[in-house]
């Protein structure tokens, strides 16, 4: 039987849509499955790798009959690629559906596959808390202003994700890695009570992948839509653009970020992002592998980034700033302050100082809701 007849453009968007979660190998085979079930015209696809589960439905116009099973997903996916991309494909299985036949032209492949009921969906909590939605452009650019200073296979379990605080009408996401803090927030257009919960940093990436900040999907196909988010206590769910997204949580209780944040900081100015980037990038050059530190020197009118290693060479950069306060000299990590450079879109950034022992905060004069706080390290 024909399970399905469908432009390769559009079967491709949509496998690519779930695939992202697939890993190659597992310890379940399964799980490098997709799962297929047909149900009449409409084509529902699911991933899941016991933790998060990625599910998008399609009408591809299928005719009315019912059909279920699993196949590899990265191989159904570079099959495609390769086909040329107007081409018509079909998907067809016989007998007891052992294997699914791909038809593409004069091409022909042929897949085993796994029955479809003993692919491991999520079991979706019974106790998910109010919805709320947020602009697909908004929620990006919230997790693009934070999702690198997420810790990254941490001890401490809790910093490796991004804690999301939904409370009144602002949504805040906050991350962490014990050397730097970036934190974001945006307005809701509804009231809703306190929510919060840590996404793994997997759950983050993902999304990170899916979302698009233009609010377009990431299948052409497929109409752009705001994000719906629910929590519960040991799940968060993401319905946007055809996609429905199931992940656990972070266990654990997330450092009290609003503490980290200075708010006496009395010497600051405000510079072009792209010239202090390309300044620190610059400067990077001249840093070793295992230490990354620069000096930070402000006097009035005047910055100077400095930078050595050890073989005794040095990098010296200037840049004149609106500058009339104490002269500082401090250390700090260049990638930490290139990540945030990097990832805010703003002509202009402020940076705020108390001396050489005090972290340094980095904020966005066209941007109140964000604040990125960077620890010194000794040069």
């Amino acid at each position: 039987m024909i399970v399905l007849k469908v432009a390769q453009q559009q079967l491709l968007g949509a496998l690519q849509s779930v695939a992202g979660i697939v890993e190659r190998r597992h310890t379940l085979p399964i799980l490098a499955n997709v799962l297929l079930r047909k149900s009449g015209p409409t084509v529902e696809l699911t991933t899941s790798d016991l933790e998060i589960q990625v599910r998008t439905r399609r009408d591809f116009g299928a005719d009315d009959g019912d059909f279920a099973t699993t196949v590899g997903a990265r191989k159904l996916i570079d099959i495609l690629r390769s086909l040329p991309p107007e081409q018509s494909v079909s998907l067809s299985a016989a007998g007891s559906a052992a294997k699914l036949t791909l038809q593409a032209g004069k091409s022909r492949y042929t897949l085993q596959t796994l029955p479809a009921l003993d692919f491991p969906l999520v079991n979706e909590s019974a106790a998910f808390g109010p919805e709320f939605e947020v602009p697909q452009a908004v929620l990006r650019r919230l997790i693009d202003q934070v999702h690198f200073a997420m810790a990254v296979q941490d001890i401490r379990y809790y910093l490796n994700g991004i804690l999301f605080v939904a409370e009144g009408r602002t949504l805040t996401l906050v991350a962490t890695d014990g050397h730097r803090l970036a934190l974001s927030s945006a307005t809701l257009e509804g009231e809703i009570p306190r929510q919060e919960v840590i996404l793994p940093r997997k759950t983050v990436l993902e999304l990170l992948r899916l979302l698009r900040d233009d609010g377009a999907a990431a299948d052409p196909a497929v109409p752009a839509a705001a994000v719906e988010m629910r929590f519960a206590a040991n799940q968060a769910k993401f319905r946007f653009s055809g996609m429905e997204f199931v992940t656990k949580l972070v266990e654990g209780r997330f450092p009290d970020y609003q503490r980290v944040i200075p708010r006496n900081h009395h010497n600051a100015f405000t510079t072009g992002r792209l010239p202090l980037l390309a300044a620190l990038q610059r400067a990077a050059i001249l840093t070793s592998e295992k230490f990354k530190g620069v000096r930070i020197n402000l006097q009035p009118g005047l910055l100077q980034i400095g930078a050595s290693n050890t073989e005794q060479e040095e990098a010296r950069e200037e840049l004149e700033i609106d500058y009339a306060g104490d002269e500082i000299e401090v250390g700090f990590n260049v990638s930490y302050l290139i990540d945030a450079l990097a990832n805010v879109d703003a002509e202009l950034v402020r940076l705020e100082f108390l001396d050489a022992n005090a972290s340094v905060l980095l904020t966005v004069p066209q941007q109140p809701g964000f604040k990125y706080v960077v620890m010194p390290m000794r040069i």
